[in-house]
């Protein structure tokens, strides 16, 4: 393990019930790969749904989303910045996450104009893709 959770939530500002990364296993300085334990004791299994729990498809995009962001704020240049969604992309779920997967979250940088950052993202459960795309994000200037 590269971070833990602790070590996440000392770059990051998200916390519970909104921090979607557990662990950081490797990273360099174009691609991270994070995991998300999903949890029966999360709050959106709640209503989504409470009969057969799914991890809704948004949250996954957003723990994507939150891996790069420990990407981009590891870097020196970007101590202490926030980073924003600034587009989902292409984004396609082959499969559903349910409690008891672990998320493994594949971010990797592709292109950068100023303060714009592109990157290709892959989530997968025991090695079988359930979603992919690119997102987009802005540090704050």
């Amino acid at each position: 393990m590269l971070l833990n959770s602790n070590q996440i939530q000392e770059l990051i500002p998200h916390r519970y019930p909104f921090l979607l990364v557990d662990k950081i296993e490797a990273m360099n300085d174009k691609k991270i790969i994070g995991i998300k334990a999903v949890s029966a004791n999360e709050m959106h299994f709640l209503g989504h749904f409470p009969n057969k729990h799914v991890m809704p498809g948004v949250l996954i995009v957003e723990a994507l989303a939150q891996c790069g962001c420990v990407l981009l704020l590891s870097k020196a240049e970007n101590k202490d910045k926030l980073v924003y969604f600034a587009g989902i992309n292409k984004i396609r779920f082959k499969k559903q996450v349910i409690p008891g997967d672990l998320l493994k979250l594949e971010v990797e940088l592709t292109k950068q104009m100023a303060n714009i950052y592109l990157a290709k993202v892959k989530a997968s459960v025991a090695d079988q893709v359930v979603c992919f795309g690119e997102i987009m994000c802005a540090v704050d200037q």
